[in-house]
C-alpha cells in the first residue's frame, strides 16, 4: 500500500543535446497531491510533458515507473514503452490539464464532443450516456448553462470556460494520476477555489494522484501536501507544504517566497476638494443585442445589459480597481472606458467625452484616445511579431506625431524603453528584435513602453501580470507603481487577483453580473467588505 505510484529516477531531459532537466528525482503515491513550482524555464512543464511522453523533439534518460492497475501487475517504465502502449496509457491512467486550452482543444468540434469521445474511447459508453456525462463533467467543473455549452464550439467559450472544459476531459476517464499544468490560470479566485475543491473531491473519492505544475504559491499552500521547487532544470527543495513554507533552506525557495505581492502604495489620501476627477461616470450602462428565442426573434431583438448604472471617480495619480468574477461586467465596463462600446449615461475622461461612437475617427476622438491608452493580458498575442520592437514602441507616434522626424522618433522610442527597464547596453540589438526573442516579463514591458510613449494620462491595465511568474509579477507592479509616481498616471486596473488589487489599488470597485455591488477604499472594502459577494471573494482569495 506505501509503494509509490509514480517513481521519477534521475531523469534528464535534452533538446538538441543541450540538457534542460539535469537528473530529477521524484516520488507520489497514490492519493498524494504534490506541487511542483519554479518561475518559467525551470523545467516543470517539460518534466510533466516527458511523463506522458509528449515533449516534441525531446531525448529523455533515466527511469518513469508507473505502478500498475492492480497489485499483481508489474510496474511500468513509461520511457521504455511503446507509441501505441502510451496510447492506451494517456487518459486511462494518466491524464493532463493543459495551461492553454485554446490551443489544447479542437477548434472543429464541440467541447462536448471532444468529452464524449474520451468516455467513447476509454469507458466505452454508450453516445446517449456519454453525452449525458459530459454535460454532468461541464456542471461538475462550474460551467453555467452546460447542456447550452456543450454543444458550444472553444472559440465561443471564455477563456475561463474553455480551461473548465478542459479540465472536465481530462477528469472524465477518472485517471489514476492527473497532471495539472496551471489549471486555475484562467480563473477567478472563487472559481479557482472550486476547481481545487473539485479535484480534492476527485482525488478522495478515486484515489488519483495530482503532480500540480504551478507558480501559484497560494494555491499550493490550500491544495498540496508537499511540494517540491525547481530552478533551472534542477530539484533544490521538496517536503511537506507547511515546512517549506514556513521554513525554506534554499535561497531561491526563499526569494519565490519573498515574490509574493505586497503593498506597494501608501496610504490612500483625500483628494482635495477642488481637485477635478481624471474619469467619472454617472449611470454608465452598456447592453449588447440578442437574438430573442421563437418567432419574436423574426421581428425585434432583446438585449442583454453587461454594465448597469455604474457610477464611479478616479483622480489623478490614483488606481481604481475593478474585482469580479468572469462575466461580472469589468472588461466591458473598460471596453467603454477606451470608447470602444457604445454606452449611455455620462462619461468624461479627461475633460472629454467620447460622442458619435462608430461614425468616424474625428480629431477630438484622436485627441482623446491619446490620453487613455491599454496594456493587454498577454503581451505575446497584443504585439505584432512581424514589427520589431522600434517598429511596435514607435506605432502610436506615427499616429500621433506624424510629423515627427525619424531621428527624434527613434530618441523617444530609446527612452521610453529606458522608462520600463530596457535598454541597449542590456540587450543588444534592441530595436531590431522581435517580440518573440524577449520573456513574458520583457514583452510586457514593452507593452507598457508602447502605450506611455504618447504620454497618456490613464492606462487601462487588463490582468496585466496573470501570465506573469510571481517574481516577474512582482517586477512589473513595482514598475508600474514607478512610473505612476513619476509621470502623474491613472490607472483603471482589471483584475480578478485580490493580491494585486491589495498591492496596487486606491479605490476598489466590485462588480457582480454588470452591478456594482461596492465601491470604496482599498483598506476598507478588502477589511471591512459590506456585501456578502465581496466577502466571498476576499475569503475565496485568502484561502488560495
Amino acid at each position: 500500500m506505501n509503494a509509490p505510484l509514480l517513481q521519477i529516477e534521475q531523469l534528464r531531459v535534452a533538446f538538441a543535446g543541450k540538457e534542460v532537466v539535469h537528473g530529477l528525482d521524484l516520488t507520489l503515491k497514490a492519493g498524494e497531491k504534490l506541487a511542483l513550482v519554479g518561475e518559467s524555464g525551470s523545467g516543470k512543464s517539460v518534466t510533466a510533458l516527458s511523463l506522458l511522453r509528449l515533449a516534441a523533439g525531446a531525448s529523455c534518460g533515466g527511469r518513469i515507473l508507473l505502478a500498475g492497475r492492480r497489485p499483481d501487475e508489474p510496474v511500468r517504465d513509461l520511457l521504455r514503452l511503446s507509441e501505441r502502449e502510451m496510447m492506451g496509457l494517456r487518459g486511462e491512467d494518466v491524464a493532463m490539464i493543459f495551461q492553454e486550452p485554446m490551443t489544447a482543444l479542437n477548434p472543429l468540434f464541440t467541447v462536448g464532443e471532444q468529452i464524449v469521445e474520451v468516455l467513447q474511447l476509454k469507458k466505452g459508453l454508450g453516445r446517449p450516456e456519454a453525452w449525458a456525462r459530459a454535460v454532468q463533467w461541464l456542471a461538475d467543473t462550474g460551467i453555467p448553462e452546460p447542456e447550452r455549452r456543450a454543444r458550444a464550439y472553444p472559440h465561443q467559450l471564455s477563456g475561463g470556460q474553455r480551461q473548465r472544459a478542459m479540465i472536465a476531459m481530462a477528469l472524465a476517464a477518472e485517471p489514476r494520476l492527473l497532471l495539472a499544468d496551471e489549471p486555475t490560470t484562467a480563473l477567478d479566485v472563487s472559481l479557482r477555489g472550486q476547481i481545487l475543491d473539485l479535484l480534492s473531491e476527485m482525488q478522495a473519492r478515486t484515489g488519483m494522484a495530482v503532480l500540480l505544475i504551478t507558480h501559484d504559491l497560494p494555491m499550493v499552500r490550500r491544495f498540496a501536501d508537499r511540494v517540491a521547487v525547481m530552478e533551472r532544470g534542477h530539484l533544490v527543495e521538496q517536503g511537506p507544504v507547511a515546512e517549506v513554507f514556513a521554513r525554506p533552506v534554499h535561497p531561491y525557495t526563499r526569494q519565490l517566497l519573498d515574490s509574493l505581492p505586497g503593498r506597494l502604495v501608501d496610504e490612500v489620501e483625500a483628494a482635495p476638494a477642488q481637485a477635478p476627477a481624471l474619469v467619472s461616470a454617472q449611470g454608465l450602462r452598456v447592453g449588447y443585442p440578442v437574438p430573442l428565442p421563437g418567432w419574436r426573434g423574426w421581428w425585434r431583438r432583446g438585449e442583454f445589459v453587461a454594465v448597469q448604472g455604474a457610477d464611479f471617480a478616479l483622480w489623478p495619480g490614483q488606481t481604481l480597481g475593478v474585482v469580479g468574477e468572469s462575466g461580472s461586467g469589468k472588461s466591458t465596463l473598460a471596453q467603454a472606458v477606451l470608447g470602444l462600446l457604445p454606452f449611455e449615461g455620462r462619461l468624461q475622461i479627461a475633460g472629454g467625452a467620447w460622442q458619435g461612437l462608430g461614425t468616424r475617427d474625428t480629431p477630438a476622438h484622436r485627441a482623446l484616445r491619446r490620453q487613455v491608452q491599454v496594456v493587454f493580458q498577454d503581451p505575446f498575442s497584443s504585439l505584432s511579431p512581424r514589427l520589431t520592437v522600434e517598429e511596435i514602441v514607435g506605432e502610436g507616434l506615427l499616429v500621433h506625431e506624424p510629423g515627427l522626424a525619424p531621428a527624434e522618433r527613434r530618441r523617444r522610442v530609446l527612452q521610453a524603453l529606458a522608462d520600463v527597464g530596457l535598454d541597449e547596453p542590456g540587450f543588444p540589438g534592441l530595436l531590431a528584435r522581435y517580440p518573440h526573442e524577449f520573456s513574458g516579463g520583457q514583452r510586457q514591458r514593452l507593452a507598457i513602453a508602447r502605450a506611455l510613449i504618447v504620454g497618456p494620462r490613464l492606462l487601462v491595465l487588463d490582468e496585466p501580470t496573470s501570465a506573469l511568474d510571481l517574481s516577474i509579477q512582482k517586477q512589473v507592479l513595482q514598475l508600474l507603481q514607478r512610473l505612476q509616481k513619476a509621470h502623474g498616471l491613472s490607472y483603471l486596473l482589471i483584475t480578478h487577483d485580490i493580491a494585486v488589487i491589495q498591492a496596487m489599488a486606491h479605490q476598489v470597485l466590485v462588480m457582480k453580473e454588470g452591478a456594482v455591488v461596492e465601491h470604496g477604499g482599498v483598506h476598507q472594502v478588502l477589511r471591512q467588505p459590506r456585501s456578502d459577494y465581496t466577502r466571498l471573494l476576499v475569503e475565496a482569495a485568502l484561502g488560495a
